[in-house]
């Protein structure tokens, strides 16, 4: 899967910040371009781990495949 990633400088701190848009919330930075994606590349892994889910008796869990 194949996600686009916003890739900010801050020229006061001299860092940079990646954002991807498609994943509300999923954010990360860097000292580095290159840190900040391999940092981006960690948080969108970590965004789309599954969690531990409590379902009552009676429901069912399936997955779903896309791309």
């Amino acid at each position: 899967m194949t996600f686009r990633v916003i890739l900010e400088h801050d020229p006061e701190t001299g860092d940079y910040s990646a954002v991807c848009p498609e994943l509300p919330g999923c954010a990360s930075a860097g000292e580095t371009e290159a840190e900040a994606g391999a940092n981006i590349r960690e948080a969108i892994e970590l965004y789309l781990t599954p969690g531990k889910i409590d379902l009552p008796e009676d429901a069912k869990l399936f997955e779903v495949t896309v791309g």
